[in-house]
Formats: structure tokens, sequence, C-alpha cells
């Protein structure tokens, strides 16, 4: 039997074809625009992602028996308002996770509404990136188009919508809307009276390996595959890479470097950080998960080598940082590029370089981006070593940490070992898994991973090392608070 599994990214869908031993058999990209209409603003054409699909899946399975694929799992980017009308058009561009245009609505939830009452609500509060503060938004400043909304969805919702003609989502995802009581994994009606909608125009819930709908006949046709496939509801990408890194149960990590950046905490039980700087969102296995999440990683990276070096050799430029450099760089890095979510809560952050010298270097200053993540990063597993969770290890995945020197870097900073599984394919490797439970394969969602999860390598911190990164690790903690104030003025 074959499965498909989609990673619905920011700026491409990858498509795996994975058979039932977990072997990824084939794999496809299909890249797509990004817009900036303003600074800080980020939104997307939901079309662009069903062309990807559309185009993507015939590629997929060529040479292959189409007969044989029986699932179907998505992975996607979450946060992004997908506003349907009555018709079940889009109304306008998905606004996406790494916008930052809700400011003012982010400040009216946590500071007129309050945090204790979002907490209470949602188990969260309110963030930038969240759905609900783009509802208000919308409602604010596109009055006529916020009235035609009939259904709000997520991203990989959408995609679900066209594959099976179904409104559906899971309780991963729906967690990252500020909309769902996480706790009792249901709607919340409260939050829903704040924002001016109804619990109708939202998907119904469902857990990710839940079946969600099969293809309707006239997508089935042009995928090039049976009606009879089951599309199951997916994930938030996180937790969808979650999945596909074995990260479930009680006690398990996983940290991405995507184009975000992410630590994420897999738990049997509920539990809220009291200061709200992690988020306490369900997890893809039924249980689950604390969440750490920087908006930008890899990406920071990516600007670094590419808009600023011009290059996209990223190893030549990470070539002279050789191991005695290591903790001894002077020059700190920033990577708010984006503004930042966890754990500072800040849509007014901007990156920056402190530290440079005369003698600073190019390669001080690559060494210095790739540092900063890590710091970042530390910040959240802080936040969740206060909380008492014991973290002794964690896997490693994303395009980042492709990168040997970046993941030394990162088991140094945090002091702990970093697994990186056999098969790192992320997001869309876990909704294949999801697919798989959905059609029986396997029982569970543990099950599965239990069964197809290997390790391939670790990465060891070493003693000395991680003694240098703790010493600048406490002079990076000072950087942003000295610099806070400064922020909002720069705009």
């Amino acid at each position: 039997m074959l499965y498909i599994g989609v990673d619905l990214g920011t700026s491409a869908a990858k498509l795996l074809l994975v058979d039932e031993a977990g072997q990824v058999r084939n794999t496809v990209t299909k890249e797509y625009p990004l817009e900036f209409p303003r600074p800080g603003w980020s939104q997307q054409d939901p079309a662009d992602w069903w062309e990807a699909v559309l185009e993507g899946v015939p590629e997929l399975i060529a040479g292959f028996d189409a007969g044989e694929v029986k699932g179907i799992g998505a992975g996607g980017q979450m946060h992004g308002l997908v506003a349907l009308d009555e018709d079940d058009n889009v109304i306008r561009p998905a606004i996406l996770w790494n916008d930052g245009r809700t400011a003012n609505e982010v400040d009216y939830l946590n500071e007129t509404v309050g945090r204790e009452k979002l907490s209470k609500y949602t188990a969260n509060i309110a963030f930038a990136g969240f759905t609900a503060p783009k509802l208000l938004w919308m409602k604010a400043n596109e009055p006529d188009l916020f009235a035609r909304i009939h259904k709000i969805m997520l991203p990989k919702d959408y995609l679900v919508y066209r594959l099976t003609g179904v409104h559906a989502t899971d309780y991963s995802d729906a967690s990252g809307t500020l909309l769902l009581d996480v706790e009792h994994r249901r709607w919340s009606e409260e939050m829903c009276r704040i924002c001016g909608v109804s619990v109708s125009q939202l998907p119904r819930l469902h857990e990710s390996w839940e079946a969600a709908g099969t293809l309707k006949p006239d997508v089935a046709a042009a995928l090039g595959l049976s009606p009879d496939t089951v599309v199951c509801a997916g994930a938030g990408d996180n937790a969808a890479a979650a999945v596909g890194t074995g990260t479930v149960g009680a006690g398990g990590c996983n940290i991405s470097l995507g184009t975000s950046g992410t630590i994420f905490i897999s738990s049997d039980r509920f539990g809220v950080d009291p200061h709200n700087a992690l988020h306490s969102f369900a997890h893809a296995d039924g249980g689950y998960h604390l969440m750490g999440c920087m908006l930008s990683a890899a990406s920071c990276n990516k600007w670094w080598c590419e808009d600023v070096l011009n290059t996209e050799d990223y190893s030549a430029e990470q070539a002279p940082i050789t191991e005695d450099k290591l903790g001894r760089n002077h020059v700190y890095f920033l990577p708010y590029l984006m503004g930042e979510r966890s754990p500072i809560n800040d849509t007014d952050a901007r990156g920056a370089f402190v530290g440079m010298t005369m003698d600073t270097t190019r390669a001080d200053l690559t060494q210095a981006v790739l540092e900063g993540v890590a710091f970042s990063i530390r910040d959240s597993f802080e936040v969740a070593r206060s909380l008492g969770v014991d973290i002794p290890r964690s896997n490693i995945c994303g395009g980042g940490s492709k990168s040997p020197l970046w993941r030394t870097i990162v088991a140094n900073v945090l002091g702990i070992p970093l697994d990186m599984v056999a098969t790192e394919q992320g997001p869309g490797y876990g909704g294949a898994i999801l697919a798989m439970v959905a059609t029986g394969k396997f029982p569970s969602v543990r099950a599965a991973c239990g069964a197809l999860i290997r390790v391939a390598g670790t990465v060891e911190p070493d003693r000395s090392l991680t003694a240098r990164y703790e010493a600048r690790y406490r002079q990076f903690r000072q950087i942003y608070p000295a610099m806070k104030a400064l922020f909002p003025r720069l705009h």
C-alpha cells in the first residue's frame, strides 16, 4: 500500500509518496509566491496551494500503481486565516502565521479582554500570528469582507476541503487559532463572541488521524487516484513534524529548524505555562504538548546568505567556522527579523548584530546568525525547565538541521544530545503516518511511530563547549531587554 503526505509550507508544498514500511518512494516540490504588501505583512493566495497539489500528485504517483494509494494526510503551516464565503470561495488572500499586522488586536485581547481570561478560555494568550487577532483585524479594517465570512479555515484545512468537500480541522491546528478550548477539545463560545463569529462558522473538529472524508470523484479523476482514497484531518505542521520524528507520548522533545524554529514537548497530560510564554496545544497523537515558536530560524540564515551575501553556498560560508571558534564569538545576533513570538511576544522586536569591531569577519557574522537562533531556542527551553519539565534529549529536524555545524551549536547551547531520525521529511512524513492510521494500517499514532521511526545518528554535547556557550548565552539574554524600548521607535 502507498500513502501521500503533504507538507503545506510557507514557500512550497512538498509531497511524499510513502509505502507501508515507511520508506519514501518519491517526492515532488511545488513552490508558490509569498506576498508582503506592507512591512510586517505576509499573505498568500490559497489557490496556489491547491494548484501545487493538482500539479504535484500526478507527478508524485507517475510510474506507480495509483490503485495502491490508500490515504492522504497533510501537515500545514499553522494559524493562517482562510476566509470563505457562502459559496466556499476565498474572500481575500490568506493572512499567514508570520504576519505582524495585528499588534492592536493582540493588545486588545491581552490587555482589555485580559490574559487570564484568554488562558482560561483557550490555555493560551494572544500572539500576532494567531487566527483570532486576524479576525478582529478584518472586522476593524475590512468590515465588508468580514461580513461575508461563512467558513473560517486553516491552510491545510482548505486543502482537505478541496479534496473532499468537507469543512474539517484537527485539534492540533485548531489549538493555534485562539478559538479552541484546548483542555476540553472544543471550540470556545466565549472566544467566538469576542471575535464576532459563531461556532457554526468554524470547521468540524477531528483527531488528526481521523478520516475527514474521501476524494470527490472529479478531484480523484484529476489526481489520477481512486475516489475511495481516504483523506485524514491532518495536523498543524509542528505536530505533524513531531509525529514524523516519533515525538509522541510523554517526555518526547523535537526541535525544528525550519523557516520558523520550534521546540515541541509532548505530554499525556494537559498543562499550561503560567506565564504563557509557551503555547499549550493539543497533539496529533491524542495527547497534548507545550511549544515555543520563534518566527525566524533557518530563514535568518537564508536571509543572511542569499539576500545579504548573495550566495546560496551555505556550506562554504560555514566552512571557516572551525570547532575552536565555537563558544568564543564576540558578535551576537538577535534573530527577530519578523518580530518574535516565544517567549517574548513582541511584534516590534527586530534583528540586530551586536558587538562588531574592526576585526569582525564575515564568518563571525555567519556564526552569530547560527548561534542567535540557537540561543533563542534556548530561551523557550529554559521556560520549559522552569516548569519542572525534564528534557534529557531531543530530536532535531528541519532544513537547518542538515548543517552539522548548526546541529553541534544547538546541542551545546542546550547541553543535551540531539537525535536525527533516519527518515527526516518533516510534516509531510507525519501526514503520511496519520494517513496510515486513518486507513487502519496501524491502531494508533504511537504504534505507527514505534514501528516506523528509527534514529540514524546523535550529536552529543561537549562539556567544555557547553560551558563556553553557557557564558555566551548569559550575555545574549541581556541584549533584548536593553534594546526593547528602542524597537518601537525604529518603525
